[in-house]
């Protein structure tokens, strides 16, 4: 049996917050069903679908990379640093090695595995479906509890994207210790204060 570990990541659009990823070897003795990705869920279906991938998954893990970070090296790096942390993760871990490594997007991260990037991979792949929905359950967390230490941005509500009312709320409190200073809303923002 081929061991194939799906991975990807959630967060690259935020101003603010962590880039996650998340490593997913499935179980073929226990299929999930409804796995999709994750931007197709609602919050509560992936939820659910996060407590029973981490139930039935031969392995799985979860890394990120935070904003100082996506600030020092990009974004895109950032990403593919995060999934090269959630491999390593779930191979020390687990103790799996997969055979192959398939990654949404089109590119891979830095790991000595066999691996390939497939574009729609969150969509065409079970394994990468399972990983897009750990990857935004544990981004979405990192947002409430950083609503809760930053209650004046609204977090919990637009999870860091470049909504009109993030960006009403950044003109009005400034940038938080948790905003991408290398996003262009942010640098602006930056700018003009200066």
């Amino acid at each position: 049996m081929q061991l194939i570990c799906g991975v990807d990541e959630a967060g690259r659009g935020p101003l603010a917050g962590a880039v996650y990823a998340a490593a997913v070897i499935l179980n073929p003795d226990r299929p999930i069903s409804g796995l999709a990705d994750s931007k197709k869920l609602s919050e509560k279906k992936r939820d659910l679908l996060s407590i029973e991938i981490k139930q039935h998954a031969l392995a799985w893990a979860i890394a990120s990379c935070s904003a100082t970070e996506i600030d020092n090296i990009n974004i895109l790096q950032a990403s593919l640093l995060a999934m090269q942390r959630a491999i390593d993760q779930l191979q020390s871990e687990f103790k799996i090695t997969p055979d192959l490594v398939q990654v949404d997007g089109n590119k891979c991260p830095n790991i000595s595995l066999p691996c390939e990037a497939i574009v729609q991979g969150d969509s065409k792949v079970q394994a990468i479906s399972a990983a897009s929905i750990l990857a935004k359950v544990a981004r979405d967390a990192e947002l409430y509890v950083l609503d809760r230490q930053y209650p004046q941005y609204g977090f919990a509500q637009h999870k860091g994207y470049p909504t009109a009312v993030h960006l009403k709320m950044l003109t009005l409190h400034g940038i938080s210790p948790v905003h991408r200073l290398s996003y262009a809303p942010v640098k602006k923002l930056i700018s003009n204060n200066s």
